[in-house]
C-alpha cells in the first residue's frame, strides 16, 4: 500500500534526520536530536497548506492565472478558487523519479512537460543533503524547449521551535528577518506596491517577538552574510531553541506566514518561503527568470537554500 505522499526517502547525518517524499519531492520531516525543525505531516496523510512543498515554475500567486509572454496570451488553471488565482506552480502533486539515495542525501528528478498555460518542457532536479551544518536543498531547472521560458522557484517549509509534545505558538517566539522592504497586497494577495519596514510592526531586522501580528507577507531588500546568504532565525526565548533558514543570492524574496486561517495548526509554526520572485511575477516581470532556449548558455537556473539548528 502506498502512502499518500508516495515513497519515503529517509536521510540522516550528525544528529539531523529528514524524510523526503516521492510526491512533489517535498520535505515531510526535518529533526535535530529529536527536536522538530519543521512542522511536517504524518506519512498517512497528504501535505496540507503547502507543507514542505517545492513551488515551480512559480511560487505564490498569478492573478486570474493569466499572463502574456513572447506575444502569447496564456491561461493557467485557477486552483485558488476563492481568490481566482493560480497558486504554487505545477509540480507539487507530481510523482518525482528517484535519481540517487544514500545515507545522507537524496536526489529526485521530474520532467515538466509542455501543457496548456505553460507550453514549455523543463527538466527539474533537486538534491537534499544533510551534514553537520544542517540541510542543504539544491535545485536546478533546465529548459528543453526551442523557445525561452518564464520561470521562478520557491519552497514552503514551516519552521518550528516548539517543545516536542507541547503546543507552541508563534506569538511567543522571536523572529529575525533581514528584510528592509515589505510588499503591499490587495485582498487577493496580489502585490500592489512596496513600503519600507522601518518604524513599522513588520521590522524584524533585529530579533523581536511576533506577538499577535498576523503575517502572510512578502519581503525583499534582504541583507546578507559575508557568504551571500540571507538568514531568517526563529527562536523560542523560553527554551533557547532556535532554527535558521538561509537562502542564496538567487532568492531575492521571502514570504512569511503565521498560518492564521488554516483549519489546523494556525499560529503553531511559521512558514518561511524562499522565493526567486514575488507573487504575480509572470504578470509583473519582477524577479522573473527567463530560461533561454534549449542549448543556449542561459537555458539553466540553479538555486539553493537550507535549514539548520542553532
Amino acid at each position: 500500500m502506498s502512502h499518500p505522499s508516495g515513497d519515503q526517502y529517509e536521510i540522516s547525518a550528525a544528529g539531523y534526520q529528514a524524510v523526503v517524499t516521492e510526491c512533489g519531492a517535498g520535505l515531510r520531516v526535518l529533526d535535530y536530536d529529536g527536536r522538530p525543525l519543521v512542522a511536517g505531516y504524518p506519512e498517512h496523510e497528504p501535505a496540507s497548506a503547502g507543507r514542505g512543498q517545492l513551488l515551480v515554475p512559480w511560487p505564490n500567486r498569478i492573478e486570474d492565472g493569466r499572463y502574456a509572454f513572447a506575444d502569447s496570451d496564456l491561461q493557467l488553471p485557477v486552483n485558488e478558487v476563492a481568490r481566482n488565482n493560480a497558486i504554487h506552480g505545477l509540480v507539487r502533486w507530481s510523482a518525482w523519479q528517484l535519481v540517487e539515495h544514500s545515507a545522507t542525501s537524496v536526489s529526485l528528478r521530474y520532467r515538466l512537460l509542455a501543457q496548456p498555460g505553460y507550453p514549455w518542457t523543463l527538466d527539474l532536479q533537486v538534491r537534499y543533503d544533510l551534514t553537520a551544518d544542517g540541510l542543504r536543498v539544491s535545485f536546478t531547472a533546465t529548459n528543453l524547449s526551442p523557445s525561452a521560458a518564464p520561470y521562478s522557484e520557491g519552497a514552503h517549509p514551516y519552521l518550528t521551535v516548539g517543545d516536542e509534545g507541547v503546543d507552541g505558538s508563534v506569538d511567543d517566539w522571536e523572529l529575525t528577518l533581514p528584510a528592509a522592504t515589505r510588499l503591499l497586497t490587495d485582498d487577493r494577495m496580489i502585490p500592489v506596491g512596496q513600503t519600507p519596514v522601518e518604524g513599522s510592526d513588520y521590522d524584524f531586522r533585529s530579533p523581536k517577538p511576533i506577538g499577535a501580528l498576523t503575517l502572510d507577507d512578502g519581503f525583499t531588500d534582504l541583507s546578507r552574510s559575508a557568504e551571500g546568504d540571507a538568514e531568517v532565525v526563529l527562536r523560542n526565548p523560553a527554551t533557547g531553541a532556535s532554527v535558521q533558514l538561509w537562502m542564496d543570492r538567487a532568492h531575492d524574496f521571502v514570504q512569511v506566514f503565521t498560518g492564521d486561517g488554516l483549519p489546523a495548526g494556525a499560529r503553531a509554526s511559521l512558514a518561511v518561503e524562499p522565493m526567486t520572485a514575488p507573487a504575480n511575477a509572470f504578470r509583473s516581470g519582477e524577479g522573473l527568470v527567463v530560461l533561454g532556449p534549449d542549448g543556449s548558455p542561459d537555458d539553466k537556473h540553479s538555486s539553493s537554500w537550507g535549514i539548520r539548528a542553532l
